[in-house]
């Protein structure tokens, strides 16, 4: 007796669900389009050039403009046209030394990097560090996220094209020395 209750409560449930829903979208059928009527409008007509008031304009409230626009009457803001600039001014910059862009770096590392084909610079410091790297080639700016190297007297193990881009030589090369600073 008690288990065909349940089952009547639970239908009801689902009937009121059901009927609370929303129609899915798309589910009706488009409007018919439908043109309107032809007597919905009227033609008038406003002639330009002459003086007279339009015809219904008092009847509808409107006011009479308190003169005319000739076709040769030119438009005239009040005030003064702003002066055109000439020239630009000059700006004088403060000179600054090589390198002084940098911030100072709480470590500087020197010794030799090395390239593997991992996608990482790894070196014996936390993920995360920034690194400046300096070679015989220039200096790239870069995040340390892998551990390494594992020989003692390398300081870096750098992506190849990172390598070659400090090396400053040629591609039979494998190792060069290099300043880390880091930040």
């Amino acid at each position: 007796m008690r288990r065909r209750s349940v089952v009547a409560i639970a239908a009801l449930i689902v009937a009121f669900a059901l009927a609370g829903l929303p129609a899915p979208a798309g589910s009706t059928p488009p409007s018919m389009v439908r043109e309107p009527a032809p007597g919905a409008f009227s033609s008038v007509t406003v002639p330009a050039t002459t003086a007279a008031p339009v015809p219904g304009a008092a009847a509808a409230g409107l006011g009479a403009s308190g003169g005319r626009l000739e076709a040769t009457a030119a438009f005239i803001e009040p005030g003064v046209a702003p002066a055109v600039p000439t020239s630009r001014p000059r700006v004088t910059q403060p000179v600054s030394a090589a390198g002084e862009g940098w911030k100072r770096a709480s470590q500087v590392l020197r010794g030799e990097a090395t390239f593997y084909d991992n996608g990482t610079t790894a070196m014996r410091l936390p993920r995360g560090t920034i690194v400046r790297i300096c070679g015989a080639g220039g200096c790239i700016e870069r995040v340390v996220n892998d551990y390494g190297p594992q020989k003692p007297s390398r300081v870096v193990d750098l992506y190849r094209p990172d390598f070659f881009a400090i090396c400053g030589c040629g591609s039979w090369s494998g190792v060069t020395d290099v300043t880390v600073y880091v930040y």
